[in-house]
C-alpha cells in the first residue's frame, strides 16, 4: 500500500486497479454525483477503467486521487486529491465522500492536509478548487480551508463556485 499521508482520523494512498468495487460503490450512488453531472458506473470493469485511464496516470507526476481510509477500522469512505486539468491548466483539489461518512469533517480534514501536501511537498505554487453552486456543504469545506473565493464560472457543464489558494507567502 502507497500511503500518501496520514491525518489524525484518515489515511491516504494511491488507488490499485484492485479498488474498482470502492470506485464502483462510490461512483453509483445518485446522491454523491448530484452536484458533479457524472455519469453513473454501472460495473467493476467501468471502475477499472477509470481507475487505469483516470486516476492513475496522475500519480506519475505525483498528483492523483487518493484512496480515503478511517485509520482506526481501515474503512474506506471516499477520495481527496490533487489532479491536474489540463483544459484549464490548473492542479485542483478534489474531494468525494461515501454519504455515510458525511457531516464528520472528513473532508475538511483530508482537504486541509492535500493543501498543505500541495505547497509543502510538491512545491505548488497555486491550486484551485470549484463547487457546484448549490453545493453548500462542499462550498464550507473549501472556505473552511482558507480557500478565496474567485467567482463563479461553468466548468465541465456544472454552474461553479470556483476557489483558489496560493503557496503561503506567495500573493
Amino acid at each position: 500500500m502507497h500511503i500518501i499521508f496520514e491525518t489524525p482520523r484518515l489515511i491516504l494512498r494511491r488507488f490499485t486497479e484492485a479498488d474498482a468495487p470502492l470506485v464502483l460503490a462510490l461512483n453509483s450512488d445518485p446522491e454523491v454525483l448530484r452536484y458533479i453531472h457524472e455519469p453513473k458506473l454501472e460495473s467493476e470493469e467501468h471502475a477499472r477503467q477509470i481507475i487505469r485511464d483516470i486516476i492513475l496516470p496522475q500519480y506519475d507526476n505525483d498528483l492523483g486521487r487518493w484512496a480515503m481510509h478511517i485509520k482506526d477500522t481501515n474503512e474506506f469512505i471516499g477520495w481527496c486529491g490533487l489532479k491536474f486539468r489540463p483544459e484549464l491548466n490548473e492542479i485542483d483539489l478534489g474531494y468525494r465522500l461515501l454519504q455515510k461518512a458525511w457531516g464528520n469533517g472528513y473532508a475538511t480534514e483530508a482537504a486541509s492536509q492535500t493543501l498543505d501536501f500541495g505547497f509543502s511537498k510538491l512545491k505548488l505554487p497555486v491550486i484551485s478548487a470549484c463547487a457546484h453552486i448549490e453545493n453548500t456543504a462542499s462550498i464550507n469545506v473549501l472556505e473552511k480551508i482558507g480557500m478565496a473565493y474567485k467567482g463563479n464560472a461553468i466548468v465541465d457543464d456544472c454552474p461553479v463556485r470556483t476557489y483558489m489558494k496560493t503557496t503561503p507567502g506567495n500573493r
